[in-house]
This record gives C-alpha cells, sequence and structure tokens, in this order.
C-alpha cells in the first residue's frame, strides 16, 4: 500500500514514489529467486521476474507465456523484496513488450541491478537496464528485424545456423555466446548430438564461448 505521499508503505523506509508507478499493470507468468544458469553471469543468484506474451513463437521455448496472472507494480515490488538478493532479471516471453520504467524507477530507489534477456526485435531504452542480453532469433525468422543492436551479452542458440550471419550484429556487444538448443520432445541422442555439435562450432570459432542452461542440469527454474 501506498500513503498520500506516494510513500510505499512495504519498502520500510523514506522512499517516495509515483502512485502512477505503483499501480501500473504487468502480465507476469512468475517471479522467482534461482541461480542464473547460463551466459556470461552463470552461477549468480539473481530474482527473475518472468513476463507474458511474446512477439514471436520459437519452438523450443519452455516458457508458457500465455498463462499469466495480472499484477501492479506494487505487488511485483512486494514479490521481489521477499527475497535477500539485491539483481533482477526481466524475462519472458518478451520483457520489453512492456513499459518497464515504472519498474526501473521503484527497483532502482531500492538500490536493484536491473538485466533484461530479450530477443532484440523491440529497441530498449538508453539507461533503462545495467546489463542487456539479447537473444536473437532470426535463425529460425529471418525476416524479423533485430533492432536492439547492442548490449553487453550477445547469446544465440544453437541449431545449424551459420555463425557468419552475426558478423555484423556481434560488433555491438562484449560477450559472445552460443547456446546448444534443448528441445525437450526430442529424445537424449537428438539432444546430445546437437551439443556436441555446438562445441566443435565453438572450438572453431574463438570468439564465441559455450553457454550451457546448467540450471536444466541441476533441476532448479
Amino acid at each position: 500500500m501506498s500513503d498520500e505521499f506516494g510513500n510505499c508503505g512495504i519498502a520500510g523506509n523514506a522512499t517516495v514514489d509515483n502512485p502512477a508507478d505503483l499501480a501500473m499493470e504487468y502480465k507476469i507468468v512468475e517471479i522467482f529467486h534461482s541461480i542464473q544458469g547460463e551466459g556470461a553471469k552463470c552461477g549468480i543468484p539473481h530474482v527473475f521476474v518472468r513476463f507474458g506474451k511474446c512477439n514471436l513463437q520459437c519452438e523450443w521455448c519452455d516458457t508458457d507465456f500465455e498463462t499469466f496472472t495480472t499484477m501492479t507494480a506494487i505487488d511485483i515490488l512486494a514479490e521481489v523484496l521477499k527475497f535477500d538478493c539485491k539483481r533482477i532479471i526481466f524475462t519472458g516471453g518478451e520483457p520489453m513488450l512492456n513499459d518497464l520504467w515504472p519498474l526501473h524507477r521503484l527497483l532502482k530507489a531500492r538500490g536493484y541491478e536491473l538485466s533484461c534477456e530479450s530477443n532484440g526485435t523491440i529497441e530498449i531504452p538508453e539507461g533503462l537496464l545495467d546489463w542487456i542480453t539479447i537473444s536473437p532469433k532470426d535463425q529460425e525468422y529471418p525476416n524479423v528485424s533485430i533492432r536492439q543492436r547492442t548490449g553487453d551479452e550477445l547469446k544465440c542458440v544453437y541449431v545449424g545456423q551459420e555463425l557468419s550471419m552475426y558478423n555484423e550484429l556481434k560488433e555491438g556487444f562484449e560477450h559472445l555466446f552460443l547456446q546448444p538448443c534443448y528441445i525437450h520432445s526430442e529424445d537424449v541422442a537428438w539432444n546430445g548430438k546437437n551439443f556436441a555439435l555446438t562445441e566443435t562450432v565453438v572450438k572453431n570459432n574463438p570468439q564465441w564461448r559455450l553457454s550451457l542452461q546448467t540450471h536444466k542440469w541441476m533441476g532448479i527454474d
């Protein structure tokens, strides 16, 4: 709850919040505290805020982004504050379908570090986030433009595409990752073959690093 001065009562301090920010609504699949299992921040605890809806429909996606709950920003803040962790990852679905500035203001005022994982089809406003991971899906959607062409981390799901398709895009990122596609409906042999192929491609392209979804091996979210 917030008082007449816009102070968020759940914050426990004198932070002044904009009531319109607190009332902003978002489609949320889940909010949970876990270990980042892939990419440059693998092994680091984060609070994941997973948004509903996506503008793409990748067959390997492991998120039911059509099943969600509408939550206000103050409700999201209440959930996030339950965890002793100051690192947030906005993920999805596609988080950039949302106006994230209200959450930015509420969370940055409380000292949070904000990251996102996006497919890059929507340009990300300057200053919104501390860490940007772009996972382009143009290997599946060649006619979809990648509009966010800079960031901290480029993480590409490998399904056999030529890495030359990223020659221009990769110049805007510090960290380059290739991640084997894991499809739940395929058997162990199929996924194992794709893992081995991805490793071979990385060995032959030393600019890139191998990213593995270690959280899935551990059986956690």
